[in-house]
């Protein structure tokens, strides 16, 4: 898990730093996206049943993927695969 999910989120930031600017609101949701990925990451394994802390990680990263897709096409491709790796592994 740790290395795909590490790898993808790479990407994500490098395709990020090419994107150009991009408005206040969906930064912000990066933010707290790549913060809740990272203490994730951090734990080092899957959230508990019951644990709140990473709930909707996956159905928020597919959000921000439809929404950076017009403004940001080229961010969208890492943002889906993003989600798809976090779906499978449950959060």
């Amino acid at each position: 898990m740790d290395s795909n999910l590490k790898a993808s989120l790479k990407t994500l930031h490098e395709r990020l730093a090419q994107a150009g600017p991009v408005d206040e609101e969906l930064l912000e949701l990066l933010q707290q996206l790549n913060g809740d990925i990272t203490t994730l990451l951090e734990r080092g394994a899957a959230p508990e049943p019951g644990d709140t802390s990473t709930y909707g990680l996956a159905e928020r990263t597919q959000e921000l993927s439809a929404k950076f897709a017009v403004k940001h096409p080229q961010l969208e491709p890492a943002l889906r695969e993003l989600g798809t790796i976090l779906s499978n592994i449950g959060v």
